[in-house]
């Protein structure tokens, strides 16, 4: 698509931000005005506008994107958006772990233990740690407690955690890239820790190690989307 507007800005519009090109408000690809509570997010969806070139490269529309998915359909479905995301708590990553006498059991209680710790703490509960790959399920109690958490967050948080809880297969690790404070690069490791392993066992793919860093770039864009938007 050839580029159809010259000028690219950012107004207050019904206690929002909403960007505007040549002074016409953008609409979500649902139809209804694309307006977002930070201006910091809108600044930053302006920016993926205002540096496209004569062609406009659609894959570079990432807050553009997850504002719409906030607006389009996190919002208007916010009870079922909750429940998508709870299996992410009930199979966390996190919580399965190598047997006991594995080298890799001692590098995902480095890794993971804390995280899983200092969700317990926040949340009141107790999360069941796995040896191997047999289902066990979280209490009815943990659970609750995460519908909780994520009923709390504005349809604007869900957006970004649908992707960092995805990407991660965590909800522990998905959560934590919330917070503004969050360290992203020790989370995407966390998250990669079982895949490393692997690399350092059998060698690095050039192929993966791509992969890879693209998923942790999703990772943290959609954290900072979250940031951005003041969740």
């Amino acid at each position: 698509m050839k580029r159809f507007y010259t000028t690219v800005s950012v107004q207050n519009e019904a206690g929002g931000y909403r960007v505007c090109l040549d002074g016409r408000g953008i609409r979500t690809q649902g139809g209804q005005p694309q307006i977002v509570p930070g201006e910091a997010l809108a600044q930053a969806m302006a920016a993926e506008w205002a540096d496209q070139g004569d062609e406009i490269d659609t894959t570079r529309f990432v807050f553009r994107d997850m504002a719409d998915y906030a607006l389009d359909v996190v919002t208007p479905q916010f009870a079922q958006t909750v429940t998508d995301l709870l299996p992410y708590g009930e199979t966390d990553t996190l919580c399965y772990r190598a047997e006991p006498d594995e080298a890799l059991a001692a590098h995902q209680r480095l890794l993971w233990e804390p995280l899983v710790t200092m969700a317990e703490a926040r949340l009141g509960v107790e999360f069941v740690r796995v040896c191997g790959i047999i289902h066990k399920p979280q209490s009815p109690a943990t659970m609750a407690a995460l519908r909780g958490e994520l009923e709390a967050l504005s349809p604007f948080a869900l957006a970004a955690l649908h992707n960092t809880a995805s990407l991660s297969a965590s909800l522990i690790v998905g959560l934590a890239a919330l917070d503004p404070q969050a360290d992203l690069v020790a989370l995407w490791d966390a998250a990669s820790a079982e895949e490393d392993w692997q690399a350092s066992l059998w060698g690095k793919d050039e192929e993966a190690l791509a992969r890879r860093t693209r998923r942790g770039e999703a990772f943290a864009q959609a954290a900072r989307f979250a940031h951005l938007a003041g969740c």
